[in-house]
């Protein structure tokens, strides 16, 4: 790995993660000595970012972390919900039971980074669990664009700034009864209706929370 591929790599994580407020300034000289770099990789890592949405350069000040727009959290979100549920439901018939076991692994592991207290590693296995029950939809245009989808959840970073133990809990339960359902080969209807609604959760959770004094909220 090169020098601009560790910062962009350090610099992302600690963004999507919330460890880097939104609106906080990037110092690049602060970055180099925390990374024992010069300041162009530093600089080359910021340039990407900003494309991804992740930085923005402000008049007078210079790079800082991009705010959070939470509208288009939702509405991504929402088209996330549909897209996943169509394509999950296409798929499950191409489930083998190999992938099954998989799936099921990983929400133990999820279960594991919950009481431990690891949220990162659990967004981790989140979008790993979830990205197994579609990968082998036939519609590929589709696939993709579920995985730009995510990407642009990243850039957004509502998943990494803020968590709800009791969403995730909730969120575990609900990939439970996914997998039974691909499992049993149940109908495409119930599927896609059980995999939307794990997301649309996940949304009705968010504005509760948002509704109360210091609410915390989770993805």
């Amino acid at each position: 790995m090169n020098k601009k591929q560790k910062a962009y790599n350090y610099m992302k994580t600690r963004i999507i993660e919330g460890y880097y407020a939104p609106g906080q300034r990037i110092v690049i000289n602060q970055l180099a000595k925390e990374l024992s770099t010069s300041a162009i990789p530093i600089r080359e890592a910021v340039r990407q970012l900003e494309a991804e949405g992740l930085i923005e350069y402000k008049q007078n000040v210079g790079p800082v972390v991009t705010p959070i727009n939470e509208n288009e959290y939702l509405d991504t979100l929402s088209v996330l919900a549909l897209m996943e549920g169509y394509a999950t439901a296409m798929n499950h018939q191409n489930m083998s039971q190999q992938s099954i076991e998989t799936l099921k692994e990983m929400n133990e592991d999820m279960k594991k980074s919950l009481e431990e207290f690891d949220f990162s590693e659990f967004g981790r296995l989140n979008r790993a669990f979830h990205d197994l029950t579609y990968q082998g939809c036939e519609n590929k245009y589709l696939v993709d664009n579920i995985r730009k989808t995510w990407r642009r959840l990243d850039s957004i970073r509502v998943a990494g700034s803020t968590f709800n133990p009791k969403r995730a809990k909730a969120s575990i339960e609900e990939h439970a009864e996914i997998i039974d359902l691909l499992q049993d080969q149940s109908s495409f209807e119930k599927i896609e209706t059980a995999v939307r609604n794990h997301k649309l959760n996940t949304i009705e959770a968010y504005r509760s929370q948002k509704s109360k004094p210091n609410g915390t909220t989770f993805i």
